[in-house]
């Protein structure tokens, strides 16, 4: 016998005993077999190999003491069985039992407790199955939310109180809307406005108290409108802003040259 099956233990930290097991009689036909398949080991892949390997027996273990034998019977049961586990102790097993139901019962986790649920109810339901979650509790739940929801039902997240959530409808929102969260009091949602904007549209944000905002502004303004930005506090911005200066001034005396060095070139082929 090898360490590692030495120190097999159940979930409950005893060491786990092929002997006293009710199924010991699978291991003969390789359908169990200790640290690899086994439905009394406390590893959750171990757990699941055995219900890949035993899937008629996962209706036996639906009400199993442990909740990864739940959670892995769960995947394998029949589906009849499944409605009771919606109402589990454990979000792992209540989620997974979900999964395998019609829709009308994933819906039912929208308000489930536990937030990792409605989380990845989230990130499964679409369109306006969507909608009872955008004033979910948890800024997290509604930051996937607006990440998946429909563009014209943004306009309705746009006062969200957590500023990661805002900054996801100013990446998402429709260009006519942007406007409305120029002033926003986070910087970082000001920022995802001001990358969408048009340089015309970034002239109000060369003042912004933000650093980014204005650097952005002083990337994209028209180049008459940096003059006034030559003097910004921030030494990232006051260098962009002389970039694109001397990248105009550049691109003006090119200019000068092949005019006046034109009239030269062709009196030189007559």
């Amino acid at each position: 016998m090898t360490h590692d099956a030495e120190q097999a233990l159940d979930w409950q930290g005893y060491e786990v005993c092929c002997d006293g097991c009710v199924h010991h009689e699978l291991a003969d036909e390789q359908r169990c077999q200790q640290n690899h398949i086994c439905v009394q080991d406390r590893s959750p892949s171990r757990i699941e190999q055995f219900f890949k390997t035993n899937p008629c027996l996962a209706n036996e273990f639906l009400t199993h003491p442990y909740f990864e034998v739940r959670a892995a019977a769960a995947k394998f049961a029949d589906i009849f069985y499944l409605t009771s586990l919606l109402n589990d102790v454990d979000e792992t097993v209540r989620w997974h039992a979900a999964l395998r139901l019609p829709r009308r019962f994933l819906l039912r986790l929208r308000e489930d407790p536990h937030r990792e649920v409605r989380v990845r109810v989230a990130s499964h339901v679409e369109g306006e199955d969507l909608v009872p979650m955008m004033s979910d509790p948890d800024y997290y739940v509604r930051q996937v939310v607006a990440q998946r929801i429909g563009v014209p039902l943004l306009k309705h997240m746009m006062d969200d109180p957590d500023p990661e959530v805002r900054r996801v409808v100013a990446q998402r929102i429709a260009v006519e809307w942007l406007p409305e969260l120029i002033d926003d009091r986070d910087g970082t949602v000001t920022l995802a406005v001001a990358e969408r904007l048009t340089p015309t549209q970034l002239l109000p944000l060369r003042f912004h108290s933000d650093f980014r905002v204005r650097y952005e502004a002083a990337g994209r303004v028209p180049l008459s409108a940096l003059a006034a930005m030559q003097e910004d506090e921030d030494p990232m911005v006051r260098e962009r802003v002389l970039e694109r200066l001397a990248q105009q001034h550049t691109a003006t005396a090119g200019e000068h040259l092949v005019i006046e060095m034109n009239p030269a070139k062709w009196e030189g082929r007559r």
